[in-house]
C-alpha cells in the first residue's frame, strides 16, 4: 500500500490535470474570473431568446405560409373574441356594429399589426359564432413568431381590459407562445426551488459531507452560466429557443452531479488507500476524469444528432445541450481536481449526519452489499434474470407502437390560462379550431378569365370529406355545391392568382386532417397550388422528421461505437451499449405515451390535456439526452469492469465488481438527477412536464433495472468474447490502475491478495 508521501506514480506530469493538482489556487482563480466573464456575457440572454421554433422549416406548407401572406390569407397570429357585454345587444345592433368597427380600426392601425378585420368590416360570415354571441377580431402581425409574441403581450392586456361595450378575450399563436414563455420562466423558478433542496439532503447524505454536496452546485454553476454565455453569442448568428434555459438548468445540473459524484468517489478511494490529497485527486482525474471526457463526448455526439432535424427548437436545444455538456465535462476534470486538492481534508468531514448514526457509514464509492448480492445472482443465472428484464422493458416498450407525433398549440397550457381558455371557446361555439381552415394558394389562377375552372375547383374542394365548407372568388360552396357568392380575404389584391379558403371539420392534428391535406394536394387545380395551414404543416413536420430520421441515428449509433471501442478497445461492447440504451429509452418513450398521449396518471402529475398526440421535438429531444446520460452511466460502469478484468483476467468476477462498486454510487446520482429534471414535470406548459417525467423515468429504469440486472446478465453470457478485438488493434494495457494498483478488497474472496491473473491466461469466467 502506498503511503501519505508517496506518489501516484504513472499519473503525474502525464496530462493536463497535473498542473490543475500543482497550483489549484491559480485554477480556481482563473475559474472565478472566467465565471465573471460568463455572467457578464450571458447579461441580457432573455430578451434575444426564441418563442417559437416548433414548426419544420423548409417544408412545402412553410414556403405556402409566405404565398399566402402575400394575398393576406396567411394563418392570423393573434384573435380577439368579442361578446357584447349587455346581454340584450346583438352582434348586429348599430351601436355594436359601430362599436366593432372602430376596434378593428384601431387595432389595425397598432405598431406591429399588419391588418386586422372582424365580423363588421367583411363579409366573412366564419367570424361570427354560429349561435350569434361571439364574433372574431383577426390580426395579422408583423415579424418573427418572437416579435408577433411580443405585439401580442403589449396589446393583449389594453384590448382585454379596455374592450368599451364588449367582453374581450385573446388567443393565438402569439398570445400563445407569450403567455408559454412566462409560463416557463415561473415554472423553472418553481422547479429550481423543489429540486434544489431535495437534490442536495440527497447529496449530502451520499456524500456525507455538507461541503462535499456543494461540489455538484460548483460544477453545476460553472456550466450552466458558461453555457448561457454560449447561447448570448449564438442569438447573435441564430434563433435560440427560450426552453434552452430550462434545458441547461437541468441537463447542467443533472450531469454536475454524476461528474462529481464519480469525481468524488474516486477520490476518497485514492485518499483511503493513503495517498495525499493531490496525488489523490490526480489520481482521480486520470481514471474517473478520463471517463469524464470519454461520457462527454458520447452525449455531445447524440445531442449533435439533433442538428439533422429541420426544427429551429430541436436546433437550439442541441446546441445548448452541447454547450452545458462540454463544459461540465471541463469543469469537471480542471476545477474539481482543484478544489480537491485544496480542500480534501475538509471534503471528507463535516457530516450533518454523524451524530445520529449508530454505526459507520459506508462511503459513497465503496462496496455495496445489496448490489454484490444482486450482481451475484444474476451471474449465477445470467439467461433467467435477463429474459426475465428483457420481458420488463418490452411491456413498457408496448405503448410506444401506437405513438403518434404532432405539433404543439395552445392545449400544452394549463386550462385556465387565457389563450387556452378561449381556443376552447372557439371550439365550442364554432365547432372546429382556430386553427382549423386550409388555404389553398393558385398564384397563377385569374379570378376573372377562369371562373368555370375556380367554380369546378371550388365544388371539387366542398365535397371533400371533412371540409364544412370553400370559399373562393367565384362563391362560397358546401357539400360540392355551389350555396353564395362571395370571396375569401385577400383576393384582388394581385391583378392575377387567388387563393382558396377551406374550414374543416377534424382537428388539425386528426389522422382526418393529415388525410385531408393528402386529398386537396391530390386534386386537380387551375394551376400551380400551394397549400398552407396549420394541418399542413403539422403533415409536413411528420414527413421531414420520418426523413432525417435515419442520419440523426446512424450519426447517434457512430458516435457511441467509436467512442466506446477507443474507451474499451472491443468489438462486442460498443454493440452491446448500443442495443441495451436503445431499448431502455424506447421502454421510456412508451412510457410517456402511456401517461401523456393515452392519459393515464395524469392527475397524478397534475392536471394536462390529453390531446392523444405527443409534441415531435420531445421524443428526439428526450432520446437524445437520455441516450447520453444511458451510456454515461454505462461507461462508468465499464471502466470499473474493465480495470478489474484486466487486473484478474475473470470476466465474471470483474462484473460482479464493477456493480457492487458502481451501485451505491449510481443508485444516489440517479436519485438525484430525477429529481432535479423530473422537477419540470411540475411545470404548467405540457413540453416541459414531458421532458422532465422522461427524464426521471429514463434515468431511473437505466440505473437500476438496465445498469443492475440486463447489462451484468449479457456481459456474463458474453464471458471473454466481451473483450475480444483484433490482435492489431488490441491494448498493451488499458487507461487506468496499472495490475499492481488493483487493491486486495477489489477481489473477490476466490482470487487471492498478490495473485493476480493476466487476461492471456485468466478465466473466462
Amino acid at each position: 500500500m502506498r503511503t501519505g508521501t508517496g506518489d501516484s506514480g504513472r499519473g503525474r506530469g502525464r496530462g493536463p490535470w497535473d498542473r490543475c493538482v500543482r497550483a489549484p489556487r491559480r485554477v480556481l482563480i482563473v475559474a472565478g474570473m472566467l465565471c465573471v466573464l460568463f455572467g457578464c456575457t450571458a447579461s441580457g440572454l432573455g430578451q434575444r431568446l426564441s418563442v417559437g421554433g416548433f414548426v419544420a422549416s423548409g417544408t412545402p406548407s412553410a414556403r405556402a405560409e409566405a404565398w399566402a401572406a402575400r394575398y393576406g390569407a396567411d394563418r392570423p397570429e393573434l384573435f380577439l373574441v368579442l361578446r357584447p357585454r349587455d346581454a340584450r345587444e346583438t352582434l348586429d345592433g348599430p351601436a355594436v356594429r359601430a362599436a366593432g368597427r372602430r376596434m378593428t380600426q384601431r387595432l389595425a392601425t397598432e405598431p406591429g399589426v399588419l391588418r386586422a378585420r372582424s365580423y363588421w368590416t367583411g363579409p366573412d360570415r366564419q367570424l361570427r359564432s354560429p349561435g350569434g354571441r361571439f364574433a372574431l377580431v383577426r390580426a395579422d402581425l408583423r415579424g418573427s413568431e418572437t416579435e408577433t409574441a411580443r405585439t401580442a403581450q403589449r396589446l393583449v392586456p389594453r384590448y382585454t381590459a379596455g374592450g368599451g361595450p364588449f367582453e374581450v378575450r385573446a388567443t393565438g399563436a402569439a398570445w400563445s407562445l407569450a403567455q408559454s414563455t412566462g409560463q416557463a420562466h415561473t415554472d423553472l423558478v418553481r422547479a429550481e426551488l423543489i429540486a434544489a433542496p431535495l437534490t442536495f439532503a440527497i447529496l449530502a447524505v451520499a456524500f456525507r459531507s455538507l461541503l462535499a454536496a456543494l461540489l455538484p452546485v460548483l460544477v453545476g454553476g460553472v456550466s450552466a452560466v458558461g453555457a448561457l454565455a454560449v447561447l448570448r453569442v449564438l442569438t447573435a448568428v441564430t434563433d435560440v429557443s427560450v426552453f434552452t434555459v430550462n434545458l441547461v438548468g437541468a441537463l447542467g445540473f443533472g450531469l454536475a452531479v454524476d461528474y462529481a459524484l464519480f469525481m468524488v468517489a474516486r477520490f476518497r478511494e485514492e485518499r483511503a488507500r493513503g495517498l495525499t490529497p493531490p496525488d489523490a485527486a490526480r489520481a482521480a482525474a486520470r481514471t474517473a476524469g478520463h471517463t469524464v471526457a470519454v461520457s462527454a463526448g458520447t452525449v455531445t455526439a447524440a445531442l449533435a444528432a439533433l442538428l439533422v432535424f429541420p426544427f429551429p427548437f430541436l436546433r437550439s436545444m442541441a446546441y445548448a445541450g452541447m454547450a452545458v455538456v462540454v463544459l461540465a465535462a471541463l469543469t469537471a476534470v480542471i476545477v474539481l481536481p482543484a478544489v480537491l486538492a485544496c480542500w480534501g481534508p475538509r471534503v471528507e468531514s463535516s457530516d450533518p449526519f454523524a451524530r445520529l448514526r449508530w454505526a459507520p457509514a459506508p462511503t459513497i464509492g465503496a462496496d455495496s452489499t445489496l448490489w454484490r448480492t444482486v450482481a451475484r445472482a444474476v451471474t449465477r443465472r445470467p439467461l433467467r434474470w435477463g429474459t426475465g428484464c428483457l420481458l420488463l422493458l418490452a411491456v413498457l416498450v408496448v405503448p410506444f407502437a401506437h405513438g403518434r407525433l404532432g405539433l404543439s398549440d395552445e392545449r400544452i397550457l394549463p386550462s385556465d390560462v387565457e389563450s387556452r381558455a378561449t381556443a376552447d371557446l372557439i371550439r365550442r361555439e364554432w365547432g372546429t379550431s382556430a386553427d382549423g381552415a386550409l388555404t389553398v394558394v393558385l398564384p397563377r389562377a385569374d379570378p376573372v378569365a377562369g371562373r368555370p375552372a375556380l367554380d369546378a375547383y371550388g365544388r371539387r374542394l366542398s365535397a371533400l370529406p371533412g371540409v364544412r365548407e370553400a370559399v373562393t372568388a367565384t362563391g362560397r360552396y358546401a357539400g360540392g355545391r355551389r350555396v353564395a357568392g362571395g370571396a375569401p380575404a385577400g383576393t384582388g389584391s394581385r391583378p392575377r392568382g387567388t387563393v382558396a379558403m377551406l374550414t374543416m371539420t377534424p382537428d388539425p392534428q386528426s389522422e382526418r386532417a393529415a388525410g385531408l391535406v393528402r386529398a386537396v394536394r391530390r386534386l386537380p387545380s387551375p394551376g400551380p397550388a400551394h397549400l398552407a395551414g396549420w394541418a399542413a404543416q403539422v403533415v409536413d413536420a411528420r414527413a421531414a422528421l420520418t426523413s432525417r430520421l435515419a442520419p440523426a441515428l446512424a450519426l447517434i449509433a457512430a458516435g457511441t461505437l467509436t467512442v466506446v471501442f477507443l474507451f474499451t478497445r472491443s468489438v462486442l461492447i460498443p454493440l452491446k451499449v448500443l442495443a441495451v440504451a436503445a431499448l431502455s429509452l424506447t421502454a421510456a418513450l412508451g412510457g410517456l405515451v402511456h401517461v401523456f398521449q393515452d392519459g393515464h396518471l395524469h392527475r397524478l402529475l397534475g392536471d394536462f390535456t390529453v390531446t392523444g398526440t405527443l409534441d415531435m421535438t420531445i421524443p428526439l429531444l428526450l432520446f437524445s439526452v437520455a441516450f447520453g446520460l444511458s451510456v454515461d452511466y454505462e461507461l462508468f460502469l465499464l471502466s470499473r469492469i474493465q480495470e478489474h478484468y484486466r487486473a484478474t483476467g475473470d470476466n465474471t468476477a470483474a462484473v460482479v465488481h464493477g456493480v457492487a462498486r458502481t451501485g451505491r454510487l449510481f443508485t444516489a446520482a440517479a436519485l438525484a438527477v430525477a429529481v432535479a429534471t423530473g422537477a419540470l414535470a411540475t411545470s404548467g406548459v405540457l413540453l416541459l412536464k414531458e421532458l422532465g417525467f422522461g427524464l426521471a423515468l429514463a434515468v431511473l429504469v437505466d440505473a437500476t433495472v438496465v445498469r443492475g440486472v440486463l447489462v451484468p446478465a449479457v456481459m456474463r453470457l458474453a464471458g471473454r468474447a466481451n473483450w475480444w478485438a483484433p490482435a492489431r488493434i488490441r491494448p498493451g494495457r488499458a487507461p487506468g490502475p496499472a495490475p499492481g494498483d488493483v487493491r486486495p478488497g477489489d477481489e473477490l474472496p476466490a482470487a487471492p491478495e498478490g495473485n493476480v491473473k493476466l487476461p492471456a491466461t485468466g478465466r473466462s469466467g
